[in-house]
């Protein structure tokens, strides 16, 4: 006998938050598979960490990535168990973005470490390639 499903199933169209690595998002679930929901990125809610997702908060790894937050209107699978259904405005993809920057940059600057420091330099690099002007 199997056991009862809690979680409501969601569907194409709808809008929802989703956590991807380590970024959050809010978007439009557009495609949905048996583990996944392929969801259009419309905000960021929470920028990514940067460096080395497998040794967190470590500034000291062979390579210490720049993670950029998915683009507006990016498509990306996210795991059923990570996604929710957003009721909130829908805030501007730039706005979003911009809010998501500086939330993480507080953060960093208030963080003395190594890592923190060289994340608030990764994201200085990202932040002059967000927000250049065209």
């Amino acid at each position: 006998m199997g056991g009862i499903n809690l979680k409501e199933e969601l569907s194409t169209g709808e809008i929802v938050t989703g956590i991807y690595k380590t970024g959050k998002y809010i978007g439009v679930i557009t495609n949905v598979r048996p583990e996944h929901y392929l969801v259009k990125v419309k905000a960021v809610l929470r920028h990514p960490a940067q460096g080395d997702l497998h040794m967190p908060k470590e500034a000291d790894v062979p390579l210490f990535h720049e993670r950029r937050a998915l683009a507006e209107n990016e498509q990306t699978n996210i795991p059923k168990n990570m996604v929710r259904k957003y009721e909130e405005p829908l805030p501007a993809y730039k706005d979003s973005l911009v809010a998501a920057v500086a939330a993480i940059e507080n953060e960093l600057k208030e963080d003395a470490r190594p890592w923190a420091v060289k994340s608030l330099e990764k994201i200085q690099l990202l932040k002059a390639d967000y927000f250049k002007i065209k």
